[in-house]
């Protein structure tokens, strides 16, 4: 029994004395980073905490996002590996921000798109240090089961405790989502697609040992995504754990790149291929006559006809939709969308060409997509190299795909961005440095 005790207060003094080592810290800020950009400052929110902080000054945000990317910067270069920092810097990608820079010097007003680009400036920046801080495969483990936690625990509370935010209701300008779940979070759009990405983690974690925590994690997003009433995430989650994660089990690792590709094209001319594709369009009427996604084909169309206008740069940053360009235009009888009231175009691959013009959407498809699928196939295969992989690859799937139906590219501090960016950035890493396992101390 004192043998047993003693081993006890032994571990538990260990683990008090590894969160105040360099690395127990930089992991308690990542943790804190991750959790506070995917929730933000003002969570419980329907209008958009970004929204009032980028169109007059929420101060808290400012003050909050602010503090977040000087908090960020000083950990990556005082905590970070260099090797790690190393890795992430990416010349396509300082040219993609150079193209998103260009398009708020160009914007219609440039002084507001320049504070509403500050918060994907700082949400870049603290995915990049989530990225960097962790030191091995047992602290990504923890950050990921800590931050998933809290923000899905913090969804659920808010659904119990403060249903009249954490719900939609039957009033504003969407009474068909009444009843359904958004969490913390401003809409259902955002919520569920942040729910498919922490559930990618639960996978993770339990691939790595952490069975309890990644079964909880992972069943616990799930039954939120059927209450968001999202059918396009409920659909693409099990599509992305079976493309990824299936064709390593069978030896066949390779085979996930080509699936990416084949779904992305697939995709690609299911919505876009049949409003500017003529024979697709025409076989799409010929066999589906009602398929708009939802009056999008309508969005999706008006959009094209304008970037023939400015093919180049684009209208700039947060200066379309919602601006004269669009709200001056008169609505055609047979439009199923008031293309005046809408806020963005959903589809992010039309709004990178609206916004940055289509030099800059060649340039992203190359980060976005081609250079990912690089990554993945360059990753060493190694244990946690491979399950991390795995798991960034799960969220690029999704978000990649879900980017056809949602807006989400550069805007601001959009947690599906942020997720996205994650992604992104994460298979850079894992394809350029060794992840060690790490001590599994309070493995849960």
């Amino acid at each position: 029994m004192s043998n047993t005790g003693s081993l006890r207060r032994t571990d538990a003094a260990a683990q008090l004395s590894s969160a105040f080592t360099p690395a127990g810290v930089a992991m308690a800020i990542a943790t804190v980073l991750l959790s506070v950009v995917i929730v933000s400052f003002r969570p419980f929110q329907p209008a958009g905490a970004e929204n009032a902080a980028a169109n007059g000054g929420d101060i808290v945000n400012q003050l909050g996002f602010g503090t977040l990317g000087g908090l960020s910067a000083f950990a990556l270069l005082t905590l970070a590996e260099p090797a790690k920092i190393r890795a992430l810097a990416s010349p396509a990608w300082a040219l993609l921000m150079g193209f998103f820079m260009l398009s708020v010097v160009t914007a219609a007003d440039p002084a507001a798109a320049f504070r509403a680009a500050s918060f994907t400036l700082i949400g870049v920046i603290a995915m990049a240090s989530v990225l960097a801080l962790p030191r091995d495969g047992e602290s990504f483990s923890r950050v990921l089961a800590f931050a998933g936690l809290a923000v899905v625990g913090l969804s659920y509370a808010g659904v119990l405790l403060y249903p009249s935010v954490a719900i939609h209701d039957a009033g504003g300008f969407e009474p068909e989502h009444a009843g359904l779940w958004r969490g913390a979070f401003t809409h259902k759009n955002i919520a569920g697609p942040v729910m498919a990405c922490f559930s990618f983690a639960g996978i993770y974690l339990f691939r790595r040992g952490w069975r309890r925590s990644g079964v909880i994690l992972f069943f616990a997003t799930m039954v939120f995504v059927a209450h968001t009433g999202s059918k396009t995430t409920a659909g693409l989650v099990p599509l992305s754990i079976v493309f990824v994660v299936l064709p390593g089990l069978i030896g066949m690792r390779l085979l996930t790149p080509l699936l990416f590709a084949i779904a992305i094209v697939g995709t690609g001319l299911a919505t876009l291929g049949i409003v500017f594709i003529d024979p697709l369009k025409q076989l799409a009427a010929q066999l589906f006559p009602d398929l708009t996604y939802t009056g999008r084909t309508t969005i999706w169309a008006f959009a094209g006809e304008m970037i023939g206008g400015r093919p180049w740069l684009g209208y700039g940053y947060e200066s379309f939709w919602g601006m004269p360009v669009v709200t001056n235009t008169d609505k055609a009888f047979d439009q199923d969308w008031d293309i005046t009231g809408i806020v963005h175009g959903h589809n992010g691959y039309i709004d990178l060409a609206v916004t940055m013009g289509l030099p800059a959407l060649v340039v992203a498809l190359y980060v976005f997509l081609l250079a990912p699928m690089r990554d993945y196939m360059r990753i060493p295969l190694l244990k946690e190299n491979v399950f991390l992989g795995d798991f960034f690859m799960m969220i690029l799937f999704f978000t990649t795909l879900n980017a056809f139906l949602e807006s989400f590219f550069f805007r601001r501090a959009d947690p599906v961005w942020m997720f996205f960016v994650f992604g992104v950035l994460g298979l850079r890493l894992v394809s350029r440095v060794v992840i060690a396992k790490g001590h599994p101390l309070g493995k849960a």
